[in-house]
This record gives structure tokens, C-alpha cells and sequence, in this order.
């Protein structure tokens, strides 16, 4: 068992890349362990393959320096919210112990990002419960609740809790975004053009992280939303960032 400081769960591989591929390799960079676990292979996807994705989400894994990426094998478009599936992931979650959770947006374009952010903080929660009886490697795990779930924002612009900022490694997060070949706009592609394969999607997430970093008086940062209210030891707490 590694413990984690942070895990990021998401139901797509490039979810969390695009989501918040910033604050990960920002904690990493802080010799923090963080991980990520993919709930799919994102198979369903109409560009590339449920192979060529499995590759990607590995290279974007050696870039952001994480310490660990697992694939959960639920499958894309069909994964339900219900016992079979949370008890699946309370496994990952009690195997890893994080601190933090960050997971999909409770509510977006995509339908699965919705499903899979109450999946995600379901069992979270439930992961916290001792008579839920789990094993890993054939060894009795031990009941384990993440201090704080947070939810990312993805396509809908939704207003956060809270904002991270991301400065620093705006352009690494870009990199590890790009590390997606098969799904992101390439001329020289012959497969369709998707959603997410416009010629100015990724200026789009660009704009999106500046429009969050002007909120809070830097270049970039990156939207959380959070069903609880985190708190502050003290007012101190939030001179950082400094607005101009």
C-alpha cells in the first residue's frame, strides 16, 4: 500500500488532465504522493482506442510525476452509481488512504462525468465504514474516509468553491493535456473531428484557467466546487493570493 496525499478519480483518461492536471503537479512538485485512478478506458471514445488511451494516460502519468495510475476496468457509457461499483472503487480507496479526493463534476455536459462524481463521493464516504468488509491481495483492508472530497470543473462553467492557482505549471499541465494524440485536434488525422478535437478546444481550457486566475489576481488557476464548506484556522489563511 502507497499512501497518497492527494487522488484524483475520474471516469475518462484525460479527465483529470483537463480538469486539474495543474494542482497534481503542483503538489507533486512539492514531494507530495499523488495519484490518479481511471474509472474506464474511456473505450466508447470515437477517436482512438481503448489501448492507445491506456499508453497516453501512462505517458501524462510519467510527465506529471505521479507516484501511481491504476485503471479501475468499469465500463465507459455503463458504469452505474450502485453496490457493485462503489465497493469496486472503496477497494482503490482504501488501498491508497488519500488525504484529499479529487473527482468529476457532479453535474456536466457529459453525462458520465455526473454519474461518476456521485459514484465517486459515495464511496468515499462509504469507504469510512468498518462492517464494509473488503479485501486486496487476498489481506483484510481497513476502513479509510479522505479528509475532503473536491469536485473539479470541467465543461460547464460552474462557480467554485475555490481556486488554485496554477501558475507556475500552467504550461506543464498543457503538455500533459497534449500527451492525448489520439483525442485532441491533429491535421494530420483522418479520424472524425469530436467535441474535444476542434481546432480551439485547447485554447479554450487556456482561457478558462486565465479567467480563473484573474478572479483571484493571478495568470491561472484551476475551479474546485465543494458539497461542504472547507474552513480556515484563521483570516490569514487567505492572504494568498494577493490580488494587484
Amino acid at each position: 500500500m502507497q499512501k497518497l496525499h492527494i487522488l484524483a478519480i475520474a471516469v475518462h483518461p484525460d479527465d483529470v488532465e483537463l480538469g486539474c492536471a495543474g494542482t497534481l503537479i503542483k503538489h507533486a512538485k512539492k514531494g507530495q504522493a499523488v495519484g490518479i485512478v481511471d474509472l474506464t478506458m474511456g473505450e466508447l471514445g470515437t477517436r482512438g482506442t481503448a489501448e492507445i488511451r491506456i499508453m497516453e494516460a501512462q505517458n501524462a502519468a510519467k510527465f506529471m510525476g505521479l507516484t501511481v495510475r491504476e485503471n479501475a476496468g468499469m465500463a465507459d457509457g455503463f458504469f452505474r452509481n450502485d453496490e457493485e461499483h462503489q465497493r469496486k472503487l472503496i477497494k482503490f480507496i482504501r488501498r491508497y488512504q488519500p488525504d484529499i479526493v479529487l473527482a468529476n463534476a457532479l453535474s456536466d455536459r457529459h453525462p458520465d462525468h455526473g454519474r461518476a462524481g456521485k459514484l465517486i463521493a459515495n464511496a468515499c464516504f462509504l469507504a469510512g465504514l468498518r462492517k464494509i468488509e473488503t479485501e486486496d491481495n487476498g489481506e483484510p483492508q481497513e476502513a479509510w474516509r479522505p479528509k475532503r472530497v473536491f469536485h473539479m470543473i470541467q465543461d460547464r462553467m460552474l462557480e467554485p468553491t475555490f481556486l488554485v492557482d496554477i501558475s507556475e505549471c500552467f504550461e506543464e499541465k498543457m503538455e500533459a493535456i497534449k500527451c492525448y494524440k489520439s483525442q485532441f485536434h491533429d491535421a494530420n488525422s483522418d479520424e472524425p473531428v469530436t467535441y474535444i478535437a476542434t481546432q480551439n478546444f485547447l485554447e479554450q481550457i487556456r482561457y478558462r484557467d486565465a479567467l480563473w486566475g484573474k478572479r483571484i489576481g493571478t495568470q491561472y488557476a484551476e475551479g474546485f466546487v465543494s458539497e461542504n464548506i472547507p474552513g480556515i484556522s484563521d483570516l490569514d489563511d487567505l492572504l494568498y493570493p494577493t490580488l494587484a
